[in-house]
């Protein structure tokens, strides 16, 4: 047939188009297959009950489905949701007829180029050999998967019954659409049939083409047997078998190795394999006729027994093929040979590809060393980078194959490859290079082109006797397109677009299918512009790994096992990255997900922030030893050195100094610490490979991970490194906790010398949540842990007089009572340990603690307003007479409940000055700019969070007016009653505490802080109602010096003077003029002497 026609058929266009559809097709087959196999994802209409009757009935009678009659009975469901099922059924139905039609398209292409004697030679026209073989194992795999959809007789059937009920007819495209599923039942053999016309043109190419394959296919797996062979090959040889191991070939490193056929040595040995058995498995004629067919059959058999049909769907064609042969006459031989190749697979394959495996790992690790020292090699090494490239492929592709796949065999080890990270790692180590250095390939292939090719092209055409039409134009067309390239297209950073140039090249090979003439030096001009290869990942194995998530968390479960693997993990989420490249326009409802990314950088994160946090906790047990609390016994031995050493007791441990642990006497003793710190080296090399990349247009930045990791698991170690016990109330001591706290920080900041990572910011993000609370996580942080100790634990005790506030000491202390106490009050409530607790919870912990203290603080005034109503009548005249001894002794017999009022008034003084020995510290500890004073450790003369707690204690039906009679009563409440707390034993004061053993000294912070806050939330003079209270007070303190009952004694009644001059002290508003203007001041120098001599002579 002529020229003239090939170009008028098109065969170029429609090889190309029909490519790219078939393998859409075969993706839609793929995905409707998995979706009726998910329960998740299965249809509807398919799992319904209602339909239930209607899907047997469909899978019965296919495709003979009978609308009428007794069988209406059994489609009742469809009828009643017809446009329903229309609608849900289409999308599967259309993708039946798009097989359908892409079937017919192929025959009519088939026969078109059998009718154009089409000649094929791989070595010689590449291109349209390769589509050519392409198509027929495309159309080979839609069939086979066509056969696997179980459901698709359902799935038709009840689009067309319900397009029969809303039409009154069935789909016109029905009819063919049920004859071909009818025909494929037995896909092979209908195949076979089919392609008994074009055996002729199809087993012409295969001859063609065996010596590139004998020669690749030979030199690839015997590479093993070498190393471990005894047998001495010359350098040629050696050479040869291993082209992109180009450390030792001879030729100068910049002198392109000319090829005949560039694109057949980075050809994937998986693809030549399918089309040889896939071939002759359509076209089993010649096996028993030529010798050369047979030996490359079998050659392909002995490579393995699975071929991969579509993403994680494969045949076994050593099985397929011997049930297709079994019942043909003449093939026993054949099944023989095919039980020989098996069983050689099965001895040899696992071992051979693990031997592979280790040589790619080693070749492709001295290749990257030698482009990252001498970038400049890609240019016109390229070639090794693609074969390189290609023979990893198959190698991971084949394992990831094979892991769910796994023969029966002795050794099932070889099945496994726990080094697969590093080979993945050196593969996308290549790709980076092509990537980073894509300036210098460029700029070589484009002079290559421009200067080289584009002139020898043009010489060719000068010598050309006879130069058609067609041709003429295409051959100009080439060297015009080279010509103009030029190296400022690549400094511009300008894209190269060669789609209307390679679709030339194949329409050229198209037309010359008869005779091979002027291919020699376009042969190699194509590939010469191949590094946009790398950029649409041909040459990665990803895309299909993304169907094997089961094999590929496994696979990285074993390499991290591996020490010497784990620097190599960060490949197994860099992979992750192409798999966007998996998508096709034909099935855009195939998965997405950054799951498997996101698995394999958390299972990193996790691994390395455990190791560190492991550093961090030895490093805090040795800071610990080192704490002033345990140096207790190395004091006393120093002290105690002159006498006799005594030796130890039976069963005694002696307690080792701080840094033996550092004392080595040989240094190939590996301690814990030695193999922790070698364990992080590995994983934090892991992060180094890339700072971001890309997954499914999501930026995932591996570092980032790691902080999230090492946040949340700090979190909960600082919690748990408070040791808070609520069952037993037990928790650690803050300033342990601080020192505990600054080992892990300091320890942490030591990651900096492996990994670019903002330590401090992790650090304050820990912190800050720490001083909330709750964490960002919504547990518990060391913020509300304190805050519940202090105010369960200590306050709560101390309201019951069995801890006392010591204003002398700054602390509190425990009463010297039998009662054995859990902890001791000073080593949690000293100067240093609230300067460590405002240091841990921060400003904003000191106010979630002032909050706590201020609710307890409201719940007492509200007891006391209540009491204040019970016995307002009592309390209005005995304010209106506090100057009448008589009738206020007449009152306070009427007035009750008076040690009520003092109890919950020192509880209140108690708790305010608790919260004032908290703000003391936070002052030391940070400054900052005026949040109502307080909160930055600010003393105010009006507590600013008292008056917010008692304003907030306002009701609707209450009054200012209301409450102002109600304060002005409290005070008057609290002065009246002060002469009961001399029945009180406790009530002595104490010069070592600064105060009264039952912490009523307390009543002067309470007395002034509650007043000045109620008076301001009632905007009224504080300073004259305080002047009222000490009138009050001095008047009922005075007739107590009167009081001749025994009850009082005289050392309390002293205590209590003083009671009086620590109110007018503690007060902002009052002066010691306006005490001595009504008590006299000899009482208070008379008591002053009283109770320190009585404290002289204690200690005398």
């Amino acid at each position: 047939m002529s020229m003239a026609m090939a170009y008028q058929q098109k065969l170029a266009e429609k090889l190309t188009i029909l490519n790219d559809r078939g393998r859409g097709v075969l993706l839609r087959m793929n995905y409707i297959k998995k979706t009726c196999l998910d329960p998740k994802l299965r249809p509807q209409y398919l799992t319904d009950k209602i339909m239930e009757a209607s899907v047997k009935y469909i899978n019965k009678k296919f495709p003979n489905i009978d609308f009428r009659g007794n069988s209406q009975q059994h489609l009742v469901g469809i009828q009643k949701q017809k446009s329903e099922v229309m609608t849900a059924m289409s999308s599967y139905y259309d993708s039946f007829i798009d097989v359908m039609e892409f079937r017919d398209h192929v025959y009519e292409l088939l026969n078109t180029i059998d009718a154009c004697q089409c000649f094929f030679n791989i070595a010689v026209n590449f291109d349209f050999t390769k589509n050519y073989l392409e198509l027929i194992i495309t159309y080979t795999s839609v069939i086979v998967m066509l056969s696997r959809v179980e459901d698709k007789k359902v799935l038709v059937g009840m689009y067309n019954c319900a397009h029969e009920m809303s039409n009154g007819s069935s789909d016109p495209a029905y009819p063919r659409l049920a004859q071909m599923f009818m025909e494929y039942e037995q896909p092979i053999k209908k195949l076979t049939e089919e392609f008994g016309p074009h055996t002729k043109v199809i087993l012409s190419f295969p001859l063609l083409y065996s010596n590139l394959f004998s020669f690749l296919f030979v030199s690839y797996l015997l590479f093993s047997y070498l190393l471990f062979s005894s047998l001495h090959f010359s350098s040629p040889l050696f050479s040869s078998l291993f082209l992109f191991y180009f450390l030792l070939l001879s030729s100068p490193p910049l002198v392109p190795l000319p090829r005949m056929s560039m694109a057949c040595e980075y050809l994937s040995l998986e693809v030549m394999e399918r089309w040889i058995l896939l071939g002759y498995l359509l076209c089993h004629s010649s096996l028993n006729t030529h010798q050369s067919s047979q030996e490359l059959w079998k050659m392909a058999l002995r490579s393995g027994l699975y071929l991969t049909v579509i993403r994680d769907e494969t045949i076994n064609i050593h099985k397929i093929t011997e049930d297709y042969f079994d019942g043909l006459k003449g093939y026993s031989k054949r099944i023989a040979d095919i039980k020989e190749c098996r069983e050689h697979v099965i001895v040899n394959s696992g071992a051979m590809h693990r031997e592979r495996r280790g040589f790619l790992r080693n070749a492709l690790k001295e290749l990257v060393k030698v482009l990252e020292d001498e970038p400049g090699l890609l240019g016109p090494k390229v070639l090794f980078v693609f074969m390189a490239l290609s023979f990893s492929r198959d190698e991971v592709l084949w394992l990831v194959r094979y892991s769910e796949n796994i023969p029966k065999t002795k050794t099932p080890e070889d099945y496994v490859d726990s080094y697969m990270a590093e080979l993945l790692f050196y593969m996308e180590r290549l790709r980076s290079l092509m990537t980073k250095y894509s300036r210098v390939v460029q700029r070589y292939h484009v002079q290559y082109l421009a200067q080289f090719d584009a002139l020898l092209l043009n010489d060719t055409m000068q010598n050309m006797y006879v130069c058609p039409e067609e041709e003429s134009v295409l051959m100009t067309s080439f060297v015009s397109t080279l010509s103009a390239l030029t190296i400022k297209q690549v400094e511009n950073g300008e894209e190269f677009d060669f789609r209307a140039l390679r679709l030339d090249w194949l329409r050229l090979q198209v037309w010359y299918f008869t005779y091979p003439i002027n291919t020699l030096h376009l042969s190699h001009t194509v590939p010469c512009y191949q590094p946009a290869l790398i950029q649409n990942g041909t040459l990665f194995p990803k895309q299909t790994i993304c169907f094997y998530p089961r094999v590929f968390e496994k696979m990285f479960s074993q390499s991290s096992e591996e020490i010497s693997m784990q620097r190599y993990l960060m490949s197994f989420p860099l992979v992750c990255s192409h798999f966007n490249q998996t998508v096709h326009q034909l099935c855009p409802e195939e998965k997405r997900s950054l799951r498997l990314c996101v698995t394999f950088l958390e299972e990193i994160a996790k691994q390395t922030s455990s190791v560190i946090l492991e550093i961090c906790a030895e490093q805090c047990n040795l800071n610990d030893q080192l704490l002033p609390k345990h140096c207790g016994q190395t004091i006393s031995a120093a002290r105690n050195k002159k006498q006799k050493k005594q030796m130890p007791k039976k069963g005694e441990v002696q307690r080792e100094k701080p840094g033996a642990e550092s004392q080595r006497k040989d240094r190939a003793i590996v301690t814990n610490m030695d193999k922790l710190h070698l364990t992080l080296t590995e994983l934090c090399s892991s992060f180094g490979g890339s700072s971001d990349f890309t997954v499914f247009n999501h930026t995932v930045t591996p570092t980032e991970f790691l902080i999230s990791q090492l946040e949340t698991r700090l979190t909960k170690i600082i919690v748990r490194m408070a040791h808070y016990n609520q069952t037993t109330q037990e928790i650690g001591r803050p300033s342990d906790l601080l020192a505990g706290i600054r080992a892990y920080t300091a320890s942490l900041h030591t990651l900096s010398r492996y990994l670019s990572l903002d330590v401090t910011r992790l650090v304050k993000n820990v912190l800050l949540q720490q001083t909330q609370p709750l964490d960002s996580y919504g547990g518990q942080t060391i913020t509300t842990l304190y805050t519940n100790w202090y105010l369960e634990g200590l306050l709560r005790q101390a309201s019951s007089n069995l801890i006392v506030h010591c204003p002398a000491m700054h602390c509190f202390v425990n009463q010297t009572i039998e009662n054995e106490h859990s902890f001791k009050a000073e080593e949690y409530s000293d100067i240093s340990e609230m300067q460590a607790l405002a240091e841990l919870i921060g400003p904003y912990g000191l106010k979630f603690l002032s909050e706590n203290l201020m609710w307890h603080i409201t719940s007492q005034v509200g007891e006391l307003k209540k009491l204040v109503i019970e016995n307002m009548d009592v309390l209005v005249q005995m304010r209106a007479n506090f100057d009448k001894p008589e009738a206020m002794a007449n009152l306070q017999k009427r007035l009750p409940a008076g040690e009520n009022v003092l109890k919950r008034m020192t509880i209140i003084g108690v708790i305010l000055s608790f919260r004032a020995m908290a703000q003391d510290t936070l002052e030391d500890v940070t400054l900052t700019v005026f949040e109502l004073a307080s909160a930055a450790g600010l003393t105010c003369d009006i507590d600013p969070a008292l008056v917010t707690a008692i304003v907030s204690m306002r009701t609707d039906n209450s009054s200012i007016d209301e409450e102002y009679k109600l304060t002005c009563l409290l005070l008057v409440y609290i002065a009246v009653s002060l002469p009961i707390l001399a029945l009180d034993p406790n009530s002595y004061y104490s010069r070592h505490y600064g105060g009264h053993h039952n912490n009523i000294h307390c009543l002067a912070t309470a007395v002034n802080q509650l007043s000045a806050a109620m008076f301001t939330a009632e905007n009224k003079n504080i300073e004259q109602h305080l002047k009222e209270f000490l009138l009050v007070a001095s008047s009922t303190l005075l007739q107590l010096g009167q009081n001749v009952d025994n009850r009082v004694d005289s050392k309390n009644r002293d205590s209590i003077y003083l009671l009086l001059h620590m109110i007018v002290e503690a007060s902002p508003f009052l002066s010691q003029d306006m005490l001595e203007s009504c008590f006299p001041y000899v009482l208070l120098r008379n008591a002053y002497r009283e109770v320190y001599k009585a404290f002289i002579i204690t200690l005398g």
